[in-house]
């Protein structure tokens, strides 16, 4: 694939909202979550799917599957294969999200659905040899100055995954905006 290359190499949605309880139990199995990493860079087939992870085959088919029925992949093209036909699966979308309410199908989402979970596990390799490129910051704001503040990352993760894929390194891109009820202020300061 050359490096401008459309990432990746089908048509899909921008975004789309999960709404039901099946479609966040799809996306909330680490697996599943690679498959759909893999697809942002191109379409594949289960067999290639398969390699990439070094699991059985049908192992993976299982997955593709539940994906699929969620809506969350697609058959995006096929080839023939002698007499079988082969299917590429790639993502309905480039990005999935589940509304702020966190609740899907009228149930609360479970506390353990929670993508820095994900990230601390990826990313404790680099930590170890010094690569984890990260901070923390906070700021007292009101709401709408936080709302302001996410669509401007919201722009941004947009941007890294349109990063045309190329390289020998995957990196990991995580961000959170959250409220925090007991951090200490300051009083309001003397009058003078």
């Amino acid at each position: 694939m050359s490096i401008n290359s459309p990432v990746p190499d089908y048509e899909l949605e921008d975004t789309i909202e999960l709404t039901t309880a099946e479609q966040v139990r799809a996306i909330s199995d680490p697996l599943r979550t690679t498959i759909l990493g893999l697809l942002h860079e191109r379409a594949a087939t289960v067999t290639e799917l398969a390699t990439a992870v070094k699991r059985p085959k049908s192992t993976v088919a299982h997955h593709v599957k539940v994906l699929a029925d969620a809506g969350i992949l697609k058959v995006v093209r096929t080839r023939r294969v002698r007499a079988i036909e082969e299917r590429f699966y790639g993502r309905a979308a480039r990005m999935f999200y589940v509304g702020l309410g966190r609740r899907v199908d009228g149930v609360e989402l479970p506390p353990d659905f929670n993508d820095f979970e994900v990230a601390a596990e990826e990313s404790r390799t680099a930590y170890d040899a010094g690569q984890l490129r990260s901070f923390i910051r906070h700021a007292r704001i009101p709401e709408e100055r936080a709302a302001e503040f996410w669509r401007g990352v919201d722009r941004l993760i947009h941007s890294f995954d349109e990063l045309p894929r190329s390289g020998d390194t995957t990196y990991g891109f995580t961000v959170g905006l959250y409220p925090i009820i007991d951090y200490p202020t300051l009083p309001p300061p003397p009058e003078d």
